[in-house]
């Protein structure tokens, strides 16, 4: 193996990454050292790419970025037991502390102290990445690279969805981008009566109505409170996954719920809003459920069925774009522009 790899670094405070030569990681006795054959894309990485105010008060450059990912083990440490070389493996991109009170109790997603590859320590848009053991998930062999590089995503879409019974449910997605997308095809196949998904982007809605969404809104042309009304009998959704982080989404999505739905909130409001708890939320008993991460392992284990039931096939059409690392720039403009679904990286694809 060479001592050289490729890897895109985030070099100084500012917008931007550079493509670098850097040694590759070494391996600690429960590493795992992992030839990346596939990387995707994520909302976090275009916020430290183009460095707006949460990437300026969490990144501290020098620092290899990304955290989505699929690829093959080539090295392992001496005390690793949970993989081999030759295993294709993703990861879970959080890494937690294992001592807090959260994790004794088995809550690993909610870590006091946890640390994100690609955020606070090197990340996986590189030819190789050495990720701790306890990170690794080992992959069915017949699953393509990329479709196993955006599990960590999937998974997010995942615990979102299945934080509730949605047999026989309505369910409202407000946010279109690529983790409220994934969570169209989940709700259809746990048994959900109607999906309805929203945004303002049409090619995103056009891409979740690929995905099996029954009825698609756009709320800069049409009232989404009276159409989700109107497509459950005059009650209302039974459950809506908050993908968005808008406040205006937010508020449409209160009153378009039913009396006691559950309101499970995974997008990032980029400020403080304001919201009519009473009238909203309280008098009409509404449920606001908090999603964070993924659960460490049930949800990569609910992935990993779906996946097998026939997920993975339905989510082909949301991968929109594949480039070479040196075309990074390309990459993240066209995330930035909002027409693309996931867009992944593989190292080995030539310019």
């Amino acid at each position: 193996m060479a001592e050289l790899m490729r890897a895109l670094r985030k070099l100084e405070a500012g917008p931007g990454a550079a493509l670098q030569q850097v040694p590759i990681p070494t391996v600690g006795p429960r590493d795992v050292l992992v030839r990346v054959r596939a990387a995707s894309i994520c909302g976090t990485d275009y916020h430290i790419y183009s460095w707006d105010p949460w990437a300026a008060g969490r990144v501290k450059p020098p620092l290899t970025i990304g955290h989505e990912l699929a690829g093959e083990v080539v090295a392992v440490g001496r005390e690793v037991t949970a993989c081999k070389v030759g295993d294709y493996v993703s990861a879970e991109s959080h890494i937690v502390c294992n001592q807090c009170p959260r994790c004794r109790v088995g809550e690993y997603h909610l870590c006091e102290h946890t640390r994100i590859l690609g955020v606070d320590t090197d990340g996986v848009f590189a030819e190789y990445v050495a990720i701790p053991e306890q990170n690794v998930w080992v992959n069915d062999k017949d699953i393509p690279f990329e479709l196993q590089s955006i599990q960590e995503p999937l998974g997010n879409a995942v615990h979102t969805a299945l934080s509730g019974d949605l047999t026989a449910r309505s369910v409202l997605v407000t946010g279109c981008g690529p983790i409220g997308i994934m969570s169209v095809p989940v709700a259809k196949m746990a048994g959900a009566e109607i999906v309805i998904a929203m945004d303002v982007n049409e090619y995103r809605l056009e891409l979740a109505g690929r995905l099996g969404a029954d009825l698609l809104i756009n709320p800069m042309r049409e009232d989404p409170v009276e159409v989700v009304r109107g497509a459950t009998r005059g009650y209302g959704a039974d459950v809506v996954l908050e993908m968005s982080g808008n406040p205006s989404a937010i508020r449409q999505a209160l009153k378009a719920a039913r009396n006691g739905a559950r309101i499970s909130l995974l997008g990032l409001p980029g400020r403080p809003l304001e919201l009519d708890l009473a009238a909203d939320v309280i008098m009409r008993g509404l449920v606001l459920q908090g999603i964070t991460g993924r659960r460490m392992w049930q949800t990569w284990y609910q992935v990993r069925s779906l996946y097998r039931a026939g997920l993975a096939e339905r989510l082909r059409p949301l991968i929109t774009h594949r480039l070479p690392l040196e075309q990074v720039d390309t990459a993240m403009e066209l995330m930035g522009s909002g027409r693309s679904g996931k867009i992944v990286l593989v190292p080995d694809l030539k310019a």
